[in-house]
């Protein structure tokens, strides 16, 4: 008849001495992939991160939207264009990503933790002159293995994060959500990669944990059979040795070295995490065997 319940108080018990060790403690998520499409998973999000503030904890959210950039952009008949695999983005394209991150978005996640009894504050990097930003021309190489910079429009790097504006957001009881827009000493705008504009912002904030929700299971090794080898936890050391082996590939090589810049820059741990798997973030954080793979110094 109780078995039911006991499971829930299992559950809760085993919950309390991470409630504990991370109360009052800043950990920034990285929202993007499938979980800002699906629906379930999206409020499954939400729920994760409402719950999170409530019992004691400060997390700080910054999304991603390329998606619906280019949904966007094909519904205004501009095309999309990709260089290097990199989005080409002119001024039409950054003034529709602004738009779409910054008012569509950011606004959405917002209401949805509100909706759920946070009390949530949408911002990009340009409030309170947050997020400083340079262009970022990416190093390529011809044929002949000759060096040049690439030139895609108006992407950014970040310079400096001046995180006093989120620190006053926090300590008044938000939960600040974040578009990743920047902006130069020129006052020119940039659209910034979101897992490096949530490593910048978790350095900045000495975050106890930075979580990057993404479309895999976390950094893995596939076997002879096709069976996958989840790396549970890895030390900053292993992942060069991972990128050279070839384990680590393709679009995971910029997340790590996300990551890997987070961690010497004073975040504690990084975590990668399947973001298809519903409530994931409370799975990472609140139960004995987490979910993807842990990253520490």
């Amino acid at each position: 008849m109780y078995e039911e319940a006991k499971k829930k108080a299992a559950i809760l018990v085993e919950a309390l001495p991470y409630i504990q060790r991370f109360q009052g403690k800043i950990v920034v998520i990285k929202y993007g992939g499938n979980a800002m499409i699906n629906e379930e998973l999206k409020q499954a999000v939400f729920q994760d991160v409402v719950l999170m503030k409530l019992v004691g904890m400060n997390p700080v959210l910054v999304h991603g939207g390329g998606p619906e950039i280019s949904d966007m952009l094909k519904r205004l008949g501009k095309e999309t264009r990709f260089v290097n695999g990199l989005r080409y983005t002119d001024q039409e394209v950054m003034e529709i990503a602004e738009m779409v991150l910054v008012g569509k978005i950011n606004k959405e996640i917002v209401a949805g933790m509100n909706y759920y009894g946070a009390s949530a504050l949408g911002m990009c990097g340009k409030d309170g002159g947050m997020v400083m930003a340079e262009k970022y021309m990416p190093v390529v190489y011809d044929k002949e293995g000759n060096e040049s910079l690439l030139d895609i429009g108006y992407v950014g790097k970040v310079t400096k994060v001046d995180n006093q504006v989120l620190l006053d957001v926090i300590s008044q009881g938000y939960i600040p959500v974040i578009a990743p827009i920047g902006v130069g000493d020129d006052q020119q705008t940039y659209n910034i990669n979101a897992d490096f504009m949530a490593g910048e912002i978790a350095s900045s904030l000495k975050a106890d944990k930075f979580v990057l929700l993404t479309d895999t299971e976390g950094i893995y090794e596939s076997g002879i059979n096709g069976d996958k080898k989840i790396f549970k936890s890895l030390h900053i050391d292993d992942t060069d040795q991972l990128i050279k082996g070839g384990i680590i590939s393709g679009g995971m090589i910029p997340k790590i070295n996300c990551c890997v810049d987070a961690l010497e820059n004073g975040v504690e741990r990084v975590h990668i995490i399947d973001g298809r798997v519903p409530h994931s973030i409370l799975l990472e954080i609140f139960t004995n065997e987490g979910i993807g793979t842990m990253i520490i110094k």
